[in-house]
């Protein structure tokens, strides 16, 4: 196998082998590194400035049959080339393991989740570290099991996986099933809780003290738990450090709104605290500056922070400001302007504005190709 040419080609010191970067790779015993740089190159896919990485702390000449079997096994799990190399790269030492004692136990179990083999071995590749060591055969059951008992459905339980691998990892006792009696106990309703289990379920796999104390600075806010923006305001205060939160209250204070008003579009949608600082800052700048949009307008209208600035907002306002110059237009309808689908919106201002119907396509077609430049 290429393996063992390898081996025999590096271990014959009058025959040293020169990788395209020019790398010297010398004899086995002389230079362990070398035969395992070029081992992860070649036999791997790994770039050669990850292979040398991964070499000082991987030495593969002290197995040389090993690494093969795990490549095969691997391959015979489903693995694309491109994800053996990203699995690899992330976990070199994976190359090391048995591949019945210790790999397949791991993959049994998340075989009878009844994952698709696309979604498993794409899981797999992104989280090697987390899914492929020994502690996942003891973690992973219990956490299964304990999904199962909460969302009672085969297929939310797939879907929660999907979106959260690391939950097979956790101590469920130790986190989710603490955090969920915590929401229990504040009114929160089973069916809020199932649905963020089943699509959020990174929000309730945290330190129980925290998450208590998230909850009762949502619940100060004066959020309902009954109702699901409860547990959507508790999903977006978790997801940034307190340092983050104050700078996104700054940005919305310096362009105008007051604490008072932060809150109650935060209550409104709170999902205006999870757009990034920067999109922020950005698409503020545009609505006050170019739309002359005042800061109780937006208050009242938060949801504009999740829209794509260049592909949705800038080319939709951009035809209404030609329209303006034109004078036929009216007042902005937010909900035609922003709210409506791409097919919706155009089929809308094509007809509405039938006359300028050529004019307003090349408007809004060169500022979507400007977003995608």
């Amino acid at each position: 196998m290429l393996f063992l040419f390898i081996y025999r080609t590096i271990s014959n010191p009058a025959k040293p082998y020169i990788n395209h970067q020019s790398y010297l790779f010398t004899t086995k015993s002389s230079n362990p590194h070398s035969f395992t740089a070029s081992y992860l190159i070649k036999s791997c896919g790994l770039p050669p400035d990850s292979a040398i990485l991964a070499s000082k702390r991987l030495n593969l000449s002290k197995s040389p049959n090993t690494p093969d079997s795990v490549l095969a096994f691997l391959k015979t799990q489903g693995f694309t080339k491109s994800q053996i190399s990203k699995l690899i790269c992330r976990r070199p030492t994976v190359l090391l393991s048995d591949p019945q004692n210790t790999l397949l136990p791991n993959f049994k179990i998340l075989e009878s989740l009844g994952l698709p083999k696309p979604n498993l071995t794409a899981i797999v590749a992104a989280n090697p570290n987390h899914l492929l060591n020994k502690k996942f055969q003891e973690t992973a059951p219990l956490c299964v099991g304990f999904l199962k008992s909460v969302l009672q459905s085969d297929d939310k339980v797939i879907d929660a996986v999907k979106r959260f691998p690391l939950a097979l990892t956790y101590n469920k006792r130790v986190y989710a099933e603490e955090n969920i009696r915590i929401l229990l106990d504040a009114g929160v309703p089973n069916s809020a809780i199932r649905a963020m289990l089943t699509w959020q379920p990174r929000t309730l796999f945290a330190p129980v003290d925290r998450f208590k104390k998230i909850v009762k600075d949502v619940t100060d806010m004066g959020f309902d738990p009954s109702k699901v923006r409860f547990l959507w305001a508790i999903n977006a205060v978790k997801a940034m450090s307190k340092s983050t939160w104050d700078k996104k209250v700054e940005i919305y204070m310096k362009w105008g709104w007051s604490k008072d008003e932060i809150f109650i579009a935060f209550e409104k949608y709170p999902w205006c605290m999870m757009a990034s600082a920067d999109k922020i800052t950005r698409i503020l700048d545009f609505l006050v500056n170019t739309m002359g949009w005042k800061p109780s307008y937006i208050v009242k209208r938060p949801i504009v922070t999740s829209f794509s600035l260049e592909k949705r907002i800038i080319p939709r306002c951009s035809v209404y400001l030609y329209l303006g110059e034109k004078r036929v237009i009216e007042d902005f309808n937010f909900t035609r302007w922003l709210m409506n689908s791409d097919t919706k919106f155009l089929n809308w201002v094509l007809k509405r504005y039938e006359d300028e119907a050529s004019e307003i396509l090349k408007v809004y077609r060169k500022h979507l190709k400007d977003a995608k430049m």
